[in-house]
């Protein structure tokens, strides 16, 4: 049996066809390494400001809240706390990532994690007619609108970067 050339089936992937939406995907060599958002839209080619990176944050009561900021930008953990409705967050370690999201780093997707968590999208991807975020694995990124990437995760929109 030979492999098929099938489109890869991630959940984001999976989830993004059933409902409909449009998006394109963009593979990209993960061989050397170079997983960081930067250096993932130099690869692709995409303008670094439409690449965006999936970040989970984890308050005191161990709720888990997911940002989405451009990938060359830092998130404000102040600002985003207050977005979020909590007095103060910090990075979810690396090592709860797939424990908690079902995705690995380099390949958090921001539609499909294991449960719908609370979602903030920095208020920038709203000037902008597509957004790039990971499609759920490492080397996979797709590109949709930013509306409908607000529609999908039931997100809010906030200034949350430095």
């Amino acid at each position: 049996m030979g492999k098929s050339n099938k489109t890869v089936k991630t959940n984001a992937v999976r989830i993004l066809e059933r409902e409909g939406i449009d998006f394109t995907l963009i593979a990209y060599d993960i061989s050397d390494d170079l997983i960081d958002g930067v250096s993932v839209a130099e690869k692709t080619g995409q303008a670094v400001e439409t690449v965006y990176k999936t970040l989970v944050t984890k308050a005191a009561d161990k709720s888990l809240y997911v940002f989405l900021i451009p990938v060359a930008l830092e998130l404000d953990l102040k600002k985003a706390a207050k977005a979020a409705g909590v007095k103060k967050l910090d990075m979810l370690p690396l090592k709860d990532l797939t424990k908690e999201t079902g995705y690995i780093r380099g390949g958090c997707s921001p539609v499909g994690m294991k449960r719908d968590f609370p979602t903030i999208i920095d208020e920038s991807a709203t000037s902008l007619n597509k957004i790039v975020v990971s499609a759920g694995k490492p080397g996979l990124q797709m590109t949709l609108c930013p509306t409908d990437l607000v529609a999908m995760t039931q997100a809010k929109v906030f200034d949350v970067c430095k």
